[in-house]
């Protein structure tokens, strides 16, 4: 079996916990919880005749107050952006965020996830904004943590894209 480190990255309030609590336990909570530094979780996943433990980082969500350690991103062989589709100036803090993992952590499998999709009349972000994601390479998926929507999809394209990236440095 092989492990690998998955990290969550966002601004505050986006969803980041609730998208894990929903992938690990399939449960959503409507009361809010901020983390605090980093939550780890992990769940067992068999994708591409793989065995695979995710072990999932959430880490706090960046704002004007806290900024994300790169200490916490070493080691991650991919990473979820996550983005609040209620509040626009999340997509703008997430493609930030981008730019500072890949300083980082270098080229790495990631994909955009325009979290609260259930939010229809309350929609700030853009589609076309979204569209400019999609042509600069980046894979968007809109998910609801709390319909479930495209949750697990997000987290298997995830571990797919890794597994890929692996075979491909070999």
């Amino acid at each position: 079996m092989i492990q690998k480190k998955i990290c969550m990255i966002g601004a505050f309030a986006v969803g980041k916990t609730s998208l894990v609590e929903r992938f690990v336990t399939s449960l959503f909570s409507e009361k809010y919880h901020t983390t605090i530094g980093v939550k780890i979780d992990k769940k067992l996943i068999h994708v591409r005749d793989c065995d695979m433990s995710m072990i999932l980082w959430d880490l706090y969500g960046e704002d004007e107050f806290q900024k994300i350690r790169a200490s916490y991103l070493r080691g991650a062989a991919g990473y979820l952006l996550v983005a609040d589709g209620t509040r626009a100036e999340t997509l703008t803090k997430a493609v930030a965020l981008q730019k500072f993992t890949e300083e980082t952590l270098g080229k790495t499998p990631f994909a955009l996830l325009i979290n609260k999709c259930d939010l229809v009349n309350e929609r700030e972000i853009d589609r076309n904004d979204l569209e400019t994601c999609r042509q600069n390479g980046w894979r968007v998926i809109e998910t609801s943590a709390k319909t479930g929507e495209a949750i697990e999809d997000a987290f298997l394209t995830l571990a797919a894209d890794m597994l890929e990236c692996d075979a491909n440095t070999q």
